[in-house]
C-alpha cells in the first residue's frame, strides 16, 4: 500500500473525532521548524466548529475493541492501514512546508494493548520533536488504560492531550462500548490536572462526547460537562453529533445526524464557561432539552422575561451579559462608552453591536426599540425563531486534503 493510500484511509478514519482544538499553547521555537505560540498557529474552522488547520490522522484504524458506534470497530469489514512513525513524520513535515497545515492531531485505534499503542504514539512524536526539530502544535489522544509512565512521557512532548469519555453516561457506555471503562478516562484527566505545567500539556486537555447515539437528555449531557469542567479543569468538551456509520440493533435509526442539537450544546457550553450560567439555569426537569428553534441564551431570556428589558445605560456588566446578542466584548464596550455619554440604539449600531436579538431585551434611555406594547413573549419569540432559522445551515463535513 502506498503512502498516499494510507493517508486517504487514515485521514478519513479520523474525521469523526471533533476534539482537536489548537489554541492556548505557548511552546516556543528553539531553532527548529514551526511555532505553536499564539502568533504561530493559524486557526481555521469548518462551519460545525471542527479545526481544519491541523493534519488530523490516525496512526492506524486497526482496533481490538468493538464499540458499536465506531466505523473502525474490530467486527467491521473496512480497509485497514497503519503508518510507521517515520511515515507520519514525513507527511507532517511535507505538509507543513507546503503550508497545508499548522500542526498535527494524532490519534489511533488500539492495537495489541493500550501500552503498545501509546509507545508507538510517543515514538512518533519524539521523532518529530528531536530528529525533525518540529516545534509546532501537536495534539494527541491518550489511550485509556495505558501506564502512568507513558502518560507522563507523552504529556511532556505534546501541547494538548485529550481522553474521550465517548458517551455522556456510564450506562450509555456499557450499552454501546462494554469494553471501555470511563474510570480509565477520568484517571487520565486527574493525572493531567495534577501534573500540568508549562512543559507538561501546556495547552490543557479536552474530551469528546457523541450526541444522539444514546437516550440522554441535553440536561444529562450538560451536567456531565459541568462536572468535567469543575473536577478536571478541562479546556473544552467537544460535542459530536452521532453519525450512523454502522448498522446495529442497539443503535438509533436516524435520517441525518442531529447537527442542530450539537450546535445548541456548543452554545450552552459557551454560556457555562464564559457567561456565568449554570446548567440548572438553562434546563430543568420540565424542560430537559434545548429548544431546537432558538439559541439557549434567548430561550432562557424568554423564560425569564420578568427580568427584562435591561436598561443599557444602567445595567450591570453581568446583567448585560444576560442579554441575548450581547457578548463579553460588547458588554465591556458599553460599560466604557456610557461613562462619557448616554447610549442610544444608533450608538449601539455604531459601536458594532448586533441588535437583531438584543433589541428585544433592552431599552436605551428608557425607550424600547419600537412601541413598548410589543414587549411581550409571543411577539419576541416569533421574531427570534425567524432570525435564528435564517442562520441555521446544514453543517459541512471536515475538509478533505484530496478534494
Amino acid at each position: 500500500m502506498t503512502l498516499e493510500e494510507k493517508l486517504k484511509i487514515l485521514a478519513d478514519s479520523a474525521k469523526y473525532d471533533a476534539s482537536c482544538s489548537s489554541s492556548g499553547s505557548t511552546r516556543k521555537n528553539e531553532g527548529g521548524i514551526g511555532n505553536a505560540a499564539y502568533s504561530g498557529i493559524c486557526h481555521s474552522f469548518a462551519s460545525d466548529g471542527r479545526c481544519i488547520s491541523l493534519l488530523k490522522i490516525l496512526m492506524t484504524n486497526c482496533c481490538i475493541l468493538d464499540c458499536k458506534y465506531c466505523i473502525n470497530r474490530v467486527s467491521n469489514n473496512v480497509k485497514r492501514a497503519m503508518f510507521t512513525p517515520e511515515e507520519i513524520c514525513s507527511i507532517t513535515m511535507n505538509f507543513y512546508r507546503r503550508n497545508y497545515i499548522e500542526g498535527l492531531f494524532l490519534s489511533s485505534g488500539i492495537i495489541k494493548s493500550p501500552d503498545y499503542t501509546m509507545e508507538l504514539l510517543i515514538k512518533t512524536i519524539k521523532l518529530l520533536r528531536t530528529k525533525y526539530h518540529f516545534h509546532g502544535y501537536i495534539h494527541c489522544k491518550a489511550i485509556p488504560g495505558a501506564s502512568a509512565h507513558l502518560l507522563k512521557e507523552l504529556g511532556s512532548l505534546v501541547d494538548r492531550l485529550s481522553a474521550n469519555i465517548e458517551l455522556p453516561t456510564d450506562n450509555g457506555l456499557k450499552l454501546l462500548a462494554p469494553n471501555k471503562d470511563s474510570n480509565k478516562v477520568t484517571k487520565i484527566m486527574s493525572y493531567v490536572k495534577e501534573n500540568r505545567n508549562k512543559s507538561y500539556v501546556p495547552a490543557g486537555q479536552s474530551t469528546q462526547m457523541i450526541i444522539g447515539a444514546t437516550k440522554e437528555t441535553d440536561r444529562d449531557i450538560m451536567r456531565r460537562s459541568e462536572s468535567l469542567y469543575k473536577t478536571y479543569d478541562l479546556k473544552r468538551v467537544f460535542y459530536s453529533a452521532y453519525i450512523p456509520v454502522n448498522k446495529d440493533k442497539m443503535l438509533p435509526s436516524l435520517a441525518s445526524p442531529p447537527l442542530v442539537r450539537e450546535n445548541r450544546l456548543y452554545q450552552a457550553d459557551w454560556l457555562l464557561r464564559f457567561y456565568g450560567f449554570k446548567v440548572d439555569d438553562l434546563l430543568d426537569e420540565e424542560n430537559p432539552n434545548f429548544n431546537i428553534l432558538m439559541d439557549p441564551k434567548a430561550n432562557w431570556a424568554l423564560r425569564h422575561l420578568n427580568e427584562f428589558p435591561k436598561e443599557i445605560n444602567s445595567a450591570s456588566y453581568y446583567d448585560l451579559l444576560k442579554v441575548p446578542g450581547i457578548g463579553i466584548k460588547s458588554a465591556q464596550r458599553i460599560i466604557a462608552c456610557r461613562k462619557n455619554f448616554k447610549i442610544t440604539f444608533n450608538d449601539l449600531k455604531k459601536m458594532g453591536i448586533v441588535l437583531k436579538r438584543a433589541k428585544y431585551f433592552i431599552t436605551c434611555n428608557g425607550r424600547y426599540f419600537i412601541n413598548s406594547e410589543y414587549f411581550k413573549k409571543s411577539f419576541i419569540e416569533a421574531n427570534l425563531i425567524l432570525e435564528d432559522n435564517k442562520v441555521v445551515e446544514n453543517k459541512k463535513e471536515q475538509l478533505s486534503l484530496f478534494s
